[in-house]
């Protein structure tokens, strides 16, 4: 594993600049984390990310997808699931690290997680937006009978999905209290949810696997951002973990978590202690 320093600081590249890449260019440039620096960023349109960023001090190169290997040790995907594939196999065949935030798209694309290792290439998954899943992963090591997800999530942040509409909901509407959306494996509902359940694909890869971990689906007017209530049944350990998400003060569709949690998986690639495995 390489080892990174002040002097050899880790050099990160962002792929895509919405609401967390923004957030994350700014901690990274204010130097949230000695021995990281951020070296390039990506976008769908080059040109408004350079207006984007412009800003910043000291100033990212500005690339498209295909030349951020040259110039950086981890590649983090905070663009969409749509734009995952392309990034992973850029990242990965270049033997570099990828953090994805669009960590639901590898229900539609299982085949990045094959690239991983082919040239040296990893993926780290950051874990921060969901509680327990140390816990869970330790579970796992002996036999796991159950592992269920309940997410409690805002009607206006659902009202747009094509599956929803396709089976009768009508979320723009008011509703007066928890309707239930979906209820199926967590591979049916990244599928079905591609911009929500980023959660459920990490659960599973800690836990039993997409097609055996249970999800429940809810719109709830009540909650003020998303809420994740994980059941877990083991040999071992018995589990009831539920956080709550704030959403952006800039995008409420998106959790506050997001980008604390991608910061924290890139510190633990640079701290000489690491808690949690």
């Amino acid at each position: 594993m390489t080892s990174f320093s002040r002097k050899k600081p880790m050099r990160v590249a962002l792929a895509g600049f919405g609401t967390v890449g923004q957030e994350l260019a700014r901690r990274l440039t204010a130097g949230a984390i000695p021995g990281a620096r951020l070296a390039a960023i990506s976008a769908r349109d080059l040109d408004k990310a350079r207006r984007n960023c412009a800003g910043l001090k000291p100033q990212p190169l500005v690339l498209p997808v295909a030349e951020l290997p040259a110039h950086a040790d981890v590649i983090v995907e905070c663009a969409t699931g749509e734009a995952l594939p392309e990034i992973a196999r850029a990242a990965l065949a270049a033997g570099r690290i990828l953090v994805p935030v669009s960590v639901g798209g590898l229900a539609a694309h299982p085949e990045i997680l094959e690239w991983a290792g082919v040239n040296g290439g990893r993926i780290k998954i950051a874990t921060g937006a969901l509680p327990g899943l140390d816990a869970i992963r330790a579970a796992a090591e002996g036999e796991i009978s159950s592992l269920k997800l309940t997410s409690r999530i805002r009607p206006d942040s659902l009202m747009r999905e094509a599956y929803l509409k396709e089976r009768g909901f009508d979320l723009t509407r008011p509703i007066s209290g928890p309707v239930q959306v979906f209820a199926g494996t967590a591979r049916a509902a990244a599928l079905a949810f591609p911009k929500h359940f980023n959660v459920a694909v990490t659960l599973s890869l800690a836990g039993i696997g997409l097609d055996r971990t249970e999800v429940l689906v809810l719109a709830d007017p009540h909650v003020p951002g998303a809420v994740h209530h994980v059941e877990v049944d083991a040999a071992d350990i018995q589990l009831s973990l539920t956080s709550r998400n704030r959403p952006s003060a800039t995008n409420p569709r998106t959790s506050r978590a997001v980008a604390p949690s991608i910061m924290a998986a890139l510190r633990a690639l640079v701290t000489p202690v690491q808690v949690g495995s």
